[in-house]
C-alpha cells in the first residue's frame, strides 16, 4: 500500500506541476504590457531681422562723344534691384568714389570731374541732377517695403564732355542702399 500511495502523492504532484504550467502561460499571454507616456511643450520663437540687398548693379557703361556733346545712356539705362522687408521703405544713393574721371593712356594729364556727370533717377522726377564728389545724391526713395521679388531701380547719366584729349576716362560710382 505505501508504493500506490507513492505513486497518488507523485501523479498528483505532477498534475499541480502541469496545472501551475498551463496557468502559467495562459496568464502570460493574456496580459497586455503596460507602456509609459509623458509629454511635454515648448514655445517657438521666430525672429525676423530687417534686411537690404542691392543686387543686379549694371557693372559698367559707356558715354562716346566729342568735346561739347551730351550723350546719355539711354537705351541702356543703369539697373539695379533693391530688396527690403523694411516697411518703413529705402533710399539709394550714388557716389563718385573720386573727384575725377582718370585717361587710360599713359602720361594723359587730363581728367574728367566726377561732378560732370548727371543722373536721373526716380528720385529726380524726370531732371537730371549733378553728382557731387564725396556728397551721396539720393537716386530712388521708397516709403515702404519692396516687392517680395525686389524693385527694380533704373537711373540714366549724361555727361557734356569737356574740351579734353581723345582717351577713355574711367571712374567708379558707389550704389548704396538704406533703410528708413
Amino acid at each position: 500500500m505505501a508504493s500506490t500511495r507513492k505513486s497518488r502523492v507523485a501523479s498528483a504532484g505532477l498534475a499541480f506541476v502541469g496545472v501551475a504550467t498551463a496557468i502559467s502561460t495562459v496568464g502570460y499571454h493574456t496580459v497586455p504590457a503596460l507602456a509609459d507616456t509623458d509629454s511635454g511643450s515648448t514655445t517657438v520663437h521666430v525672429e525676423v531681422t530687417g534686411a537690404i540687398t542691392l543686387t543686379d548693379l549694371t557693372p559698367a557703361f559707356t558715354l562716346t562723344g566729342v568735346p561739347g556733346s551730351t550723350p546719355t545712356t539711354g537705351a541702356t539705362p543703369v539697373t539695379m534691384t533693391v530688396t527690403t522687408n523694411n516697411f518703413a521703405g529705402y533710399n539709394v544713393s550714388v557716389v563718385p568714389a573720386a573727384a575725377n574721371l582718370i585717361g587710360a593712356i599713359p602720361g594723359n594729364p587730363d581728367v574728367i570731374p566726377a561732378n560732370d556727370l548727371e543722373v536721373n533717377g526716380p528720385a529726380q522726377g524726370g531732371a537730371y541732377a549733378h553728382l557731387t564728389y564725396p556728397t551721396p545724391l539720393v537716386v530712388a526713395t521708397k516709403a515702404s517695403a519692396s516687392a517680395p521679388d525686389g524693385d527694380t531701380i533704373t537711373n540714366d547719366y549724361r555727361i557734356t564732355i569737356p574740351f579734353v584729349r581723345p582717351d577713355t576716362y574711367t571712374g567708379t560710382l558707389n550704389y548704396v542702399a538704406t533703410t528708413l
